[in-house]
């Protein structure tokens, strides 16, 4: 049975999705593909070159990737992604969808034609970095002669692939909104706003999914809240763990219902 799991985006949020997979994978929960944007896309391609999940932790908090940013001058963002190429290259070396170990989906959008593209041959790193690039932060990334941006501006969490080549869907959310009491500033007005907004077909995408992940309230955190980058992964596994036995019977009672090709 062809198991996949599909990872949103949500900027640090999507740490989370490093702490599902390292339990799913601790457990021996065999994965037959993966599809992701924006953080999704680069926790999907670590784990898919079978770099172990907290490792890739390691090598976020080691490396201070953020530090690798660059001011974006005379550029329609402020920071650019493409000065943090040679850190991916070190552990992507291939730079190639097709050497992963575990099939890769990411999404991106063409910003020039306003329209969603999934990737899932060629180079790698630049299309990762593509699926990323939140606009307004980050410069667009130019592939092929156009311009493009964060997947996640037309499908967070891009399920679709996975209903076509997999018999069992795992979606790894990391954006669960709790009812609001009070607002606290304009700055979180502005992040809840643009949550809800991702989060707005998800009840739909759920229809697709065999079995959801979604650390409670973790859609409150700032995209770039860096300093609970630990949190968030231990918050997710713990998460993950307790539910384990669970999705273990979820998968058994769909493989029972499979008919072998």
């Amino acid at each position: 049975m062809k198991i996949g799991i599909v990872l949103s985006g949500g900027g640090i949020r999507g740490i989370a999705h490093l702490g599902v997979l390292k339990a799913v994978k601790d457990k021996k929960i065999p994965i037959s593909m993966i599809t992701g944007t924006s953080a999704g896309a680069i926790a999907g391609a670590l784990f898919a070159n079978d770099i172990d999940p907290y490792q890739a932790l390691q090598i976020f908090q080691e490396t201070k990737l953020l530090r690798f940013l660059r001011p974006a001058f005379r550029s329609p963002a402020l920071l650019s992604l493409e000065s943090t190429i040679p850190l991916f290259k070190k552990y992507l070396p291939h730079d190639s969808f097709e050497n992963l170990k575990i099939p890769l989906i990411i999404t991106a959008t063409n910003f020039n034609k306003g329209k969603l593209v999934y990737f899932k041959d060629g180079d790698l790193i630049r299309k990762v970095l593509a699926s990323s690039c939140i606009p307004g932060v980050f410069n667009p990334i130019m592939i092929e002669g156009e311009y493009y941006v964060d997947g996640g501006v037309l499908n967070n969490f891009p399920i679709e692939p996975l209903l076509k080549n997999c018999d069992f869907v795992i979606g790894s959310s990391c954006n669960h909104l709790p009812e609001l009491d009070k607002f606290r500033n304009i700055k979180h007005v502005f992040e809840r706003a643009a949550v809800l907004s991702i989060n707005s077909d998800m009840e739909e995408k759920l229809k697709g999914v065999d079995f959801l992940i979604e650390p409670n309230a973790l859609g409150e955190t700032s995209l770039f809240d860096t300093k609970r980058a630990e949190e968030i992964f231990w918050l997710a596994h713990e998460e993950t763990l307790k539910r384990i036995d669970e999705l273990k019977n979820q998968i058994e009672i769909k493989e029972k219902g499979v008919i072998p090709n």
